[in-house]
């Protein structure tokens, strides 16, 4: 179930636990990473829903608790939902800076992305490129060209992954197919499309 206002903030097992918490796992929207898990009694969640913004209750200062209240790391909610049990949360967010105190981008290390989540995390940093510096960065500079231009990257790059595979190298067959990647990226940024879209439209043609 998904969870929209109080009559379903009301609906959960909150008495599953003795201390009334229900545990909240915090996983990146665009890329599917579990970031971090907390904890949210009524209260934390109806102001997650209210704010915007993934609030918990601390259990040690014993108090609402907003991630990122010092440090301004919001976790900004995309979506909520809850297991079938209905005492287990699940939200997505965007993290606005690193998850951890101890600055590494979730709270369980400096993990690497998982190979597909990777894509999601690529073009959020393609984005954060569109105001750059052309002279110093080569994706600004594609931003800021005209969408001719970007357009031609990316039959370029198909091209070289045909002519790559023809010729059985698997070494350059995967240079070439990362350049694709990326500059299919870049232009979907440029057309204000993001990848969700795209694999949404994959799973529709699956079904």
């Amino acid at each position: 179930m998904t969870v929209t206002d109080n009559t379903d903030i009301a609906a959960l097992d909150w008495s599953k636990s003795s201390d009334g918490l229900l545990p909240a796992i915090i996983q990146h929207a665009h890329s599917g990473q579990v970031l971090m898990l907390g904890y949210m009694n009524p209260a934390a969640l109806q102001q997650t829903l209210a704010s915007g913004l993934v609030t918990f209750f601390s259990r040690s200062k014993q108090r609402l608790w907003q991630k990122g209240e010092s440090s301004g790391h919001v976790l900004r909610l995309q979506s909520l939902s809850v297991d079938c049990d209905r005492d287990t949360l699940l939200l997505q967010a965007l993290p606005a800076g690193p998850v951890c105190h101890l600055q590494t981008p979730t709270c369980f290390g400096d993990q690497p992305w998982p190979g597909h989540g990777f894509m999601g995390e690529l073009q959020a940093l393609i984005e954060t490129r569109r105001e750059a510096d052309p002279e110093h960065s080569y994706t600004a500079r594609l931003l800021q060209s005209n969408m001719d231009r970007v357009a031609q990257k990316v039959g370029e790059e198909g091209v070289e992954v045909a002519l790559a595979a023809m010729l059985t190298d698997g070494d350059k067959l995967s240079d070439e197919a990362a350049d694709l990647l990326y500059h299919l990226l870049v232009l979907l940024t440029r057309s204000g499309l993001n990848l969700n879209g795209v694999v949404q439209r994959l799973q529709q043609r699956h079904r």
